[in-house]
Order: C-alpha cells, then sequence, then structure tokens
C-alpha cells in the first residue's frame, strides 16, 4: 500500500488541507515548500490538528540539486502530489514568462527526479481553466480544450500535455490530473485555511477580509456577462473535499499498470454567482458586506462549472460538505487568525 507522499507546495491552502486528510487516512506526507505564497506556520497548525509531526524541506521544486536531495533521504518516497505553482490569474497575465519559468520548470524538474529515484504515482494540481471559455456547462472531461484565457491556464494545459508526453514515451509513471473548479472553506477547527501574502486573488478571502474590516470594499468584476444576475458563475469545491480527492487519486493510482494517465474534474456540479455567493455568505454568517459592481476584469469568463460523473463512477468522490460549511468555515478562520 502507498504510505509516503510527497506533497509540493504542501504548505499551501490546498496543500495544507491535503495534508491533514493524508495524516487522516494514515499515510506519512512529505512537504517541501519555498514558503513564497504560504507560512511555516501551516506546518505547526497541521500538527495542532492532527498530533502529529511532518517532515518539511524548505526549497524550489525548479532547483533539481535540492529535489534529488529530498528524494535520496527519504528513501521510502511512494508517490507525489504537486501543487507548487504559481496561480494568480491577473499576475499571469502580467508576468507571463515568470509563469512559465516556475510552473513548467518545476513540473519538468519533478518528472525527471521521479524517474531518477523510480517513483511512479504522481497526482498533478490542475485546474478548470484548461477549459478556457466553454461552449458548454456543465463540463465533462471530454470537452474541449481551448486556448487558455490567461497565461497561468495555458501553464495548466501545457503541463497535463507534459505529463501525458511522459506517459506516452513508454516512462514508468502512473499520473492522474485532478482539474479543480474553486476551491473555498477552511479546515473545521479553525486552525488552518487560505492565507494569502498580500491582497487576496481568490473571491472568498478577500470577501472575509472586506467583512472583518481589514478591506474596505469588495469589488464585483463585471456584472454584464450572460448569466442569471449578469455576474460570473463558478463551481464553489470545499477544500477538504478537494483534499480527498487526492487521496482518492492515490488510490486509484495504486492499481492501475503502468504507465497510466488519466484527468478527473473536482467540482459539485453546481454553479453559482458571484451575487449568490455573496448573499450566501450575508445570510450563514449573519453580516453585510460591503462591494461594489466594477468592470470586468481581463481573463475571467461568464460561466465555468463542473460535470463530476466520471470522477463519482471511477474515484468513488463525490463532494460532500455544502457551500454553507465552507462560508462558515471561512469566516471562523479568518476571525480566529485575524484575533491570534
Amino acid at each position: 500500500m502507498m504510505k509516503t507522499v510527497l506533497i509540493t507546495g504542501g504548505a499551501g491552502y490546498i496543500g495544507s488541507h491535503t495534508a491533514i486528510a493524508l495524516l487522516e487516512a494514515g499515510y506519512t506526507p512529505i512537504i517541501v515548500d519555498n514558503l513564497s505564497n504560504s507560512r511555516a506556520e501551516s506546518l505547526e497548525r497541521i500538527k495542532s490538528i492532527t498530533g502529529k509531526d511532518v517532515a518539511f524541506y524548505q526549497g524550489d521544486v525548479t532547483d533539481a540539486a535540492f529535489l534529488s536531495n529530498v528524494f535520496e533521504k527519504e528513501k521510502a518516497i511512494d508517490g507525489v502530489i504537486h501543487f507548487a505553482a504559481y496561480k494568480a490569474v491577473g499576475e499571469s497575465v502580467k508576468e507571463p514568462l515568470a509563469y512559465y519559468r516556475n510552473n513548467l520548470g518545476a513540473l519538468i524538474t519533478l518528472l525527471e527526479t521521479m524517474s531518477a529515484h523510480e517513483v511512479i504515482p504522481l497526482v498533478f494540481s490542475s485546474s478548470a481553466t484548461v477549459y478556457g471559455d466553454p461552449s458548454i456547462n456543465p463540463i465533462s472531461e471530454l470537452a474541449e480544450i481551448k486556448d487558455a484565457a490567461s497565461p497561468y491556464g495555458s501553464t495548466k494545459i501545457i503541463g497535463e500535455r507534459i505529463i501525458k508526453d511522459t506517459v506516452q514515451s513508454g516512462r514508468k509513471l502512473a499520473a492522474i490530473a485532478l482539474r479543480y473548479f474553486n476551491p473555498v472553506g477552511a479546515h473545521v477547527s479553525g486552525k488552518i485555511g487560505e492565507f494569502p501574502l498580500g491582497v487576496p486573488n481568490n473571491l472568498l478571502p478577500y470577501l472575509t477580509q472586506v467583512a472583518i474590516g481589514k478591506r474596505e470594499k469588495l469589488i464585483v468584476y463585471g456584472n454584464d456577462y450572460d448569466t442569471l444576475d449578469g455576474t460570473c458563475v463558478r463551481d464553489y469545491v470545499h477544500v477538504m473535499d478537494l483534499a480527498k480527492a487526492h487521496i482518492a487519486a492515490l488510490s486509484h493510482l495504486g492499481e492501475k499498470a503502468v504507465p497510466y494517465y488519466d484527468v478527473f474534474n473536482v467540482g459539485t456540479g453546481k454553479g453559482l454567482s458571484v451575487l449568490e455567493l455573496i448573499a450566501a455568505f450575508e445570510r450563514v454568517n449573519n453580516v453585510k458586506l460591503n462591494y461594489e459592481i466594477g468592470a470586468r476584469r481581463e481573463g475571467d469568463i461568464a460561466a465555468c462549472f463542473a460535470d463530476v460523473q466520471k470522477i463519482e463512477r471511477e474515484l468513488g468522490w463525490k463532494a460532500e460538505l455544502s457551500l454553507d460549511a465552507a462560508l462558515r468555515d471561512s469566516w471562523r478562520w479568518e476571525n480566529q487568525q485575524s484575533n491570534a
């Protein structure tokens, strides 16, 4: 059975929650992170929640010597979950070369290092952005991969292609790309959640920072899209459900002959507009938000939500936690870390 799992970017938002889920499922995670968009404090909080220490190496996945050293020290690595990447859509539009260099360089270095150390299973953190501006919602894995709306999305499309080509070359690699929709929420303990450094790029942490008074107001980017209320529609999945999807993927890989590659959507299958999300947050947490409508943001699309039949059927995974739970958990996290 696969037991020891290397998590690149494991101190970040999704990585830290996945580490908790792995520990609770009996795995031994090893975290690699350069802390460029995360905090070492996450490691202490993982221990506080689970009662278990996690091995941690601070360094960059693009650094082949550093990464090889980790694999040599941790000789029992059974599989890898690869989160480490730059992830801000808007920033990627302004800094495309940095995104291509980092996101693709890290993946190539990781694949080479895995091959050299004969580690076979890989779960790749991909994104629904690979679908670009979809023709049909909900989006299935069979949907056309269009030109991405941002360089960030392009790095995910190319990343998937690199993995697929590596598998097809005959290398000993068994890989799954999980195409996330919109992760939200926090651990129910309130001890760990999304803690962006600087101005948040994602909607929910910005929203909670406005609600608690850290920021003056929330800008809703556009209300003239072809949606029910004119604001963008997305599929919001609780981060702890998303974390468990990685465990389902690892289990699936353990049953597959090498070489192997497949892709799976990870979402709820339901779309929610920005204004609907704001209204739900206000209702669930009994707070009022200061927001206003602004201009459209470059790189955004009107609607994007998942067809989740494949992951439910083949991996046995299904989103279980409600949006209300995610909004309560996010608000609890914001309050607890703001008052710490």
